[in-house]
């Protein structure tokens, strides 16, 4: 059995993490923010879905391309983007879920990755009066790709930039984990107040079936 070669050896006990954001940020069709041409005329939102690093570096270094794959209905729907920006805009109307693969140059040795992002074009929460005012929406989450055991050619990649071992902090960002936990719970409120609202509404149907087929007798 030939040896490894020194790049695609892998470095035993160490992991490195690498900060990532992805999400997608919308704006309401109007007079300054126009439908674009060619674009069905019941779409009522411009946005773009994009995986970007929240500091600004290039993530090429080590992503080879990232797939998103949007709803059916959409021409193309799997979109492969392949340089940076990695990143899709599109128009609609409607919310569903985005899937997102990220792939790794193919020397480094690394598997692909998939999150999912739910596509967020109306406000809700604390962001509502602001984003009624602008016509903007953003949803956008913090996470961490982590390489464990990475080959030596990938550890060099990663950590090519001085500080690139050091945990990401940055106080005046918003993309935090503290943020995505927000937004968690911002949804569960969401999600409590419909469930109270059908229960409310099964509850007032109900009184009223009772109603009819008491006239109905």
């Amino acid at each position: 059995m030939p040896p490894q070669s020194s790049s695609s050896r892998r470095i035993k006990n160490i992991s490195i993490s690498k900060p990532i954001i992805y999400g997608n940020v919308a704006q309401k069709i109007s007079e300054t923010n126009p439908l674009p041409e060619g674009a069905p005329a019941d779409h009522t939102h411009t946005w773009k879905v994009f995986v970007a690093d929240p500091l600004g570096n290039d993530l090429s270094s080590y992503i080879r391309k990232v797939v998103f794959k949007l709803h059916d209905t959409y021409n193309n729907p799997t979109r492969s983007i392949e340089e940076p920006p990695f990143e899709v805009s599109e128009t609609g109307w409607g919310e569903f879920e985005i899937v997102i693969k990220i792939y790794f140059n193919n020397d480094c040795g690394e598997k692909n990755i998939t999150f999912y992002h739910h596509l967020k074009l109306h406000p809700y929460g604390p962001d509502m009066e602001e984003s009624q005012k602008t016509g903007r929406v953003e949803s956008i989450l913090f996470d961490e790709i982590v390489f464990n055991e990475p080959t030596e050619r990938m550890f060099r990649l990663l950590t090519a930039k001085p500080g690139s071992l050091l945990p990401y902090k940055s106080e005046n960002s918003k993309f935090t984990k503290e943020a995505e936990r927000q937004e968690i719970d911002r949804i569960e409120k969401a999600l409590e107040e419909v469930r109270k609202q059908i229960d409310q509404k099964s509850v007032e149907f109900k009184e009223l079936e009772q109603e009819r087929q008491r006239l109905v007798a």
